[in-house]
């Protein structure tokens, strides 16, 4: 069963990240992945739309159809997709050679991240990034 890094781990990631891709990000203003893609933006990380379905730019930034298509490295994928549908991202997490495979609140997957993890990777489940970004760093914008 997966366990969660420890708070000051899981301060050290968000310190440290700079790009951040928002897996299943939503163009429209009033869904969470949106208010929270939003507030990373806000607290000075780089975001980047992942979502297939996407063809304009979200939040100013071009949207991409997977992980791996980014060409800039990506600290954390971060996730807004039913619990379901992890393992793809995993894999293309994986792939990107991303560092964490972070799955928001009430998203999680055993499988998603065993891959992950075997991989090398990070992984946190089942907890809101905006809220620990608050809660561990403050609130402050990264330095």
């Amino acid at each position: 069963m997966h366990q969660n890094p420890d708070n000051g781990t899981i301060r050290q990631l968000l310190a440290e990240a700079r790009n951040i891709a928002v897996v299943g990000l939503s163009d429209k203003p009033h869904r969470t992945s949106y208010m929270i893609a939003q507030a990373l933006q806000d607290a000075g990380y780089r975001i980047f739309p992942v979502n297939p379905m996407l063809t304009e730019t979200v939040l100013g930034e071009k949207p991409f159809a997977s992980v791996r298509e980014i060409e800039e490295p990506i600290d954390i994928v971060d996730v807004f997709r039913r619990s379901e549908h992890c393992v793809p991202v995993a894999e293309d997490a994986v792939q990107a050679k991303a560092k964490v495979l972070w799955l928001q609140q009430g998203i999680v997957n055993e499988e998603a991240a065993v891959i992950a993890r075997e991989a090398g990777l990070t992984v946190i489940m089942g907890r809101c990034i905006k809220v620990d970004h608050a809660i561990l760093l403050g609130g402050r914008p990264r330095s």
